[in-house]
């Protein structure tokens, strides 16, 4: 996750929890409760607490050791709660080589189990049309491209029967995509422009200003798509006359969709962040 400072010590009733941030991508709110020693049923009871008030997706719980019992407390609530929730249990480490500076190190005890929770849902799969299976094979494979991409940035999201993906590109209400058409041939890339704390179509000519510029640094054009008549705008590439069924080529769509969503990424970004 991609996230953002909300705020720390944020009250929570007469309670106030350590830190409160946004995924950027979702725009749901991630709780991080930290411990710095062993963990504590008064903690467990804290970050359940803190959940509830803040309405976290997420719930991150940081210790230096976990026992057992909370270990697997975090694996059953991973369990039994939708999809969309997640809890995880991080062990921190200090290491210290030679004379360096100590650094921090965060073992993961505890994650949400998303082949659980898919294999769960397997029944459902006989409902998906042909397409939708396929789509939400591409997007697998896809995921699995850019796991083994070396040096990327990109972290796609779960893989849905779907004709586009998002990810994450630095600030909430700024995302990328990459989408693709079946029927239509033709994959691309794109920045969906919708924040809330500033006008979208402010932020999309601000950026429209600098166009030579970016252009220039993306070193490919783009389509500036304002969209008037919505509430977001886009800057989109497309790549016409793809045969996306064909599992054979996918490995070179995946290829041209990261190099595009990774300068999007770098030319895009830091732009978006001092919008």
């Amino acid at each position: 996750m991609e996230l953002e400072l909300v705020a720390q010590e944020q009250f929570v009733g007469p309670y106030r929890a350590d830190i409160l941030c946004k995924d950027t991508l979702t725009g749901h709110y991630v709780l991080i409760e930290n411990q710095l020693e062993k963990t504590d049923h008064n903690h467990l009871g804290q970050i359940l607490t803190y959940a509830a008030g803040l309405s976290a997706k997420a719930i991150v719980w940081v210790s230096s050791t976990f026992t057992d019992e909370h270990r697997a407390a975090l694996d059953w609530m991973n369990e039994i709660t939708a999809e969309d929730y997640g809890f995880f249990g991080l062990e921190i480490e200090l290491w210290k080589i030679g004379d360096s500076m100590s650094a921090p190190k965060f073992n993961v005890v505890s994650r949400p189990n998303d082949w659980r929770k898919s294999v769960a849902d397997t029944p459902n799969l006989g409902k998906l049309s042909d397409t939708k299976l396929l789509y939400q094979g591409y997007w697998s494979g896809f995921r699995d491209f850019l796991s083994g991409r070396k040096g990327t940035v990109l972290r796609s999201q779960k893989p849905l029967p779907q004709h586009w993906t998002n990810l994450a590109i630095g600030r909430s209400g700024f995302w990328m995509a990459a989408v693709a058409s079946i029927e239509k041939q033709r994959i691309g890339a794109e920045v969906n422009i919708q924040p809330k704390d500033i006008n979208p179509k402010s932020a999309f000519a601000s950026l429209l200003a600098d166009k030579d510029e970016i252009e220039q640094k993306l070193g490919f054009a783009v389509e500036w798509q304002e969209l008037p008549d919505a509430k977001s705008s886009k800057i989109a590439v497309l790549m016409q006359d793809v045969d996306v069924a064909s599992e054979d080529s996918w490995p070179s769509q995946f290829a041209w969709l990261a190099d595009k969503l990774e300068k999007f990424h770098d030319v895009l970004g830091p732009r978006i962040k001092k919008l």
